[in-house]
């Protein structure tokens, strides 16, 4: 059975791509124009009561929110494709920590700056410099994190690469993009040399081409 991925040009359903085909699981995308208000129709509202993306739908079973649905995939094939669990308890515990630290303290911020500079503006508001300036310094107290715990070993969970890493992805990939604040990366000489790695993954590079979104 092909799973379903609704919504796959906004950011955080290609949350759940990557770890698709990082998993080697076969998917097609279903287009949601939120500016359309496509995510309030009652049919999709079935699928997701709080009108956002993304939702999967594999066979009878449905599942809403990328980072659970990245957990369940990463479970469900764990010995397909990439491990991104980790080998024993402790690097699962580990790789549980930093995607808590990317949902609770890194998405945030970030988030918040991705509003106002790139989606405020597409619906004709004014980006306020004093609060992209406040989110900026909050992200950049949580990188100043990752760039201490890059230091020393080369993905956030240890020396393999993970769902911890795999969240960062999309926001990141606004931040450096649409947003131009490469500058919080690159500032940071283990935080460029981990999104650089990442970034450059095959699985991201076809999110990226296939689903641009509003990067």
């Amino acid at each position: 059975m092909v799973v379903k991925v609704f919504g796959p040009d906004c950011g955080n359903p290609k949350r759940v791509l990557v770890c698709l085909i990082e998993k080697g699981v076969e998917f097609e995308t279903v287009p949601l124009d939120l500016f359309k208000g496509e995510n309030r129709a009652p049919e999709f509202l079935k699928l997701q009561p709080f009108g956002s993306v993304p939702v999967i739908q594999d066979g009878d079973y449905t599942l809403f929110e990328s980072r659970a649905i990245a957990r369940y995939y990463a479970e469900k094939y764990k010995h397909q494709g990439t491990d991104l669990l980790g080998r024993t308890i402790e690097e699962r515990g580990l790789v549980e920590q930093w995607l808590e630290v990317e949902a609770q303290s890194y998405n945030p911020p970030i988030n918040d700056l991705a509003r106002k500079i790139v989606v405020g503006p597409l619906r004709g508001l004014t980006p306020d410099p004093k609060l992209i300036k406040e989110n900026e310094e909050k992200l950049g107290k949580v990188l100043d994190v990752y760039e201490e715990r890059l230091s020393k070993s080369k993905y956030l969970a240890g020396d393999f690469f993970s769902l911890a890493d795999l969240s960062h992805l999309p926001m990141t990939q606004y931040l450096v993009g649409k947003m131009e604040k490469e500058y919080l990366i690159r500032d940071r000489k283990n935080v460029s040399a981990w999104w650089n790695d990442m970034s450059s993954r095959p699985s991201w590079k076809k999110v990226v081409e296939l689903w641009p979104g509003l990067y």
